[in-house]
């Protein structure tokens, strides 16, 4: 039965190919008939095959799993099914993937910081225009191969996402809201007037990438494994128009923290000229247009010691709205204040989870008009999103005046929240509001 964009759903099989196609199916990534590439040679052993790429130019890394039986369904995707086979499928892709060339030996994860790190395995999942989303599969990180005038390139379409996932003490992989990450990836498709994936195969796209670089999640408490789910417009355009062809990526990278320190007081810069969005514009999307505009102020805020800048609406230039890529909140007399969204604010996941946490702690939360003054008369500043989990703010600097906020920024209410946030996303508290997704 042929699958529209918004209804695809997984096989009873899991492929993993890198674009030839398996004996079993015949198939290219396309959905073409294909005759089986020379190049590869089947391996089968206890209801797993794999494909090796034994080309001389070809990296050591084996391009295709496929699970056979309609009862394992779903099984490398994260349930924690207990048969023999399943166990044995994971030992075998487990001891496969122990054979590449990089090793983690040696990694320094306490001084490990946030930037990319080439790992295994990739997710990549195609559709025409107004047609069905071809299957999805993991391919071997690297390089994508583009016309130079994708829509992407010339006009901007696309989306990403960012989210973790993290390893518990007790050897759990757990993600945080994945579902979330869905629901905002379909907002912003519709503002770009893009296809986008439904939530169920959003969410078994991210297990899928998570399991397959598994070995890649830091251990517990020593960071996470940064996900970035990517939605472009990759079909060729020379007019002005939406792209004919879409590509949904999965990519992920292990991350330290998103600030040097960890969890220590950042100095923010109010920029009262440049703005980061306007009414009417794409603020409340994660559009990759969005961050570019944003490179000038801040290289310049911490060419002068800052670490970041701090954004005022466009209309009366005195409200603040967004930290160049994270929410701002603020506390005075113990109640907590962050700027609404009006459409020119990214609706935050971590935002909206440490609103419910503070709430359910008893904190009075207001969403309303934050203006600078608010901020500079604040008791406790801090900053969310998913980089930054939660980050207290020591100093703003609004044209010359420089506020340092008591106890160098270290609020009780930032740590009480940071705290009750990663408690959660690591384990090590009870998820009572349904928020973690169990892999492993």
């Amino acid at each position: 039965m042929a699958l529209t964009c918004r209804q695809l759903a997984f096989p009873a099989d899991l492929r993993l190919r890198d674009g030839t196609p398996t004996a079993e199916s015949g198939r290219s990534v396309g959905g073409g008939a294909a005759a089986p590439s020379p190049r590869l040679r089947p391996h089968a052993f206890r209801g797993l095959r794999r494909e090796r790429d034994l080309s001389p130019a070809s990296p050591r890394w084996p391009s295709a799993y496929v699970v056979n039986n309609a009862d394992n369904k779903f099984c490398v995707l994260g349930s924690r099914c207990q048969s023999s086979k399943t166990r044995a499928i994971r030992s075998e892709a487990a001891a496969v993937t122990a054979n590449k060339i990089d090793t983690l030996d040696g990694v320094d994860w306490d001084n490990f910081g946030f930037g990319i790190r080439s790992t295994d395995s990739m997710y990549v999942m195609k559709c025409e225009r107004g047609e069905e989303w071809q299957k999805g599969e993991l391919r071997p990180y690297g390089n994508l191969e583009l016309s130079p005038s994708a829509a992407v390139l010339n006009y901007g379409q696309g989306l990403f996402e960012g989210l973790k996932a993290y390893r518990t003490s007790d050897g759990r992989i757990l993600l945080f809201r994945p579902e979330e990450n869905a629901l905002r990836m379909l907002d912003g498709a519709d503002r770009l007037s893009m296809p986008a994936p439904p939530v169920d195969v959003f969410v078994n796209a991210v297990k899928q990438t998570v399991l397959a670089n598994e070995r890649w999640i830091p251990p517990a408490g020593k960071g996470s494994l940064y996900i970035r789910p990517l939605l472009l417009g990759s079909g060729a355009v020379l007019g002005l128009a939406p792209a004919p062809e879409y590509s949904f990526i999965i990519y992920v990278s292990p991350v330290g923290n998103y600030f040097k320190g960890g969890l220590a007081p950042i100095d923010l810069k109010v920029d009262d000229y440049y703005h980061r969005a306007a009414p009417g514009g794409t603020g409340g999307v994660k559009t990759i247009g969005n961050y570019a505009p944003v490179l000038k102020t801040q290289l310049s805020a911490k060419g002068k010691g800052y670490s970041d800048v701090l954004y005022l609406d466009a209309v009366e230039n005195k409200y603040v709205e967004e930290v160049s890529s994270c929410n701002i909140f603020i506390v005075k007399d113990n109640k907590i204040s962050t700027p609404e969204l009006r459409g020119t604010i990214l609706p935050g996941i971590t935002r909206k989870s440490i609103i419910e946490l503070a709430r359910n702690f008893g904190y009075e939360v207001e969403e309303r008009l934050v203006s600078v003054d608010d901020v500079m008369g604040a008791d406790e500043v801090f900053c969310t999103g998913t980089a930054v989990v939660v980050n207290p703010v020591g100093s703003v600097t609004y044209d010359d005046k420089r506020v340092k906020y008591k106890n160098a920024g270290l609020g009780g209410v930032a740590q009480q929240l940071y705290t009750a946030l990663t408690d959660i996303q690591m384990g090590k508290a009870e998820d009572k509001l349904g928020w973690v997704v169990q892999l492993a």
